[in-house]
């Protein structure tokens, strides 16, 4: 089974999206998975929901349940599926309930500030 390890985000992190920060948290979690790279976990309470349309697409994961995911719109564009939260996790991974991680590129930034 793929290790998966949970410790509180040292620090405080961001989540930028079109230019605007929208989000901000020093109770990020870190999420480790085998040999993927971190994964930030925001509380939901830290994100500006309102920038977050949730969208169709679901997605199972057998270590941690099933996903749901948000679309981030901005002033210029909509950022398809950008934000997935696992609203009812596997008890293993209870932690990330209430959370939301980001797809990270060109148009979305998760970093410590």
């Amino acid at each position: 089974m793929t290790k998966i390890t949970i410790e509180p985000a040292t620090g405080t992190w961001s989540v930028r999206a079109g230019g605007a920060v929208i989000g901000e948290s020093g109770n990020a979690l870190e999420l480790r998975e085998g040999s993927y790279p971190p994964v930030i976990y925001f509380p939901r309470a830290d994100i500006a929901t309102a920038f977050l349309d949730p969208s169709d697409r679901s997605t199972t994961c057998p270590h941690k349940g099933t996903a749901s995911y948000y679309s981030i719109v901005t002033k210029s564009r909509t950022i398809e599926n950008a934000a997935w939260s696992y609203e009812s996790p596997i008890a293993d991974v209870s932690e990330i309930e209430g959370h939301l991680a980001f797809h990270t590129g060109d148009l979305v930034t998760v970093e410590r500030v």
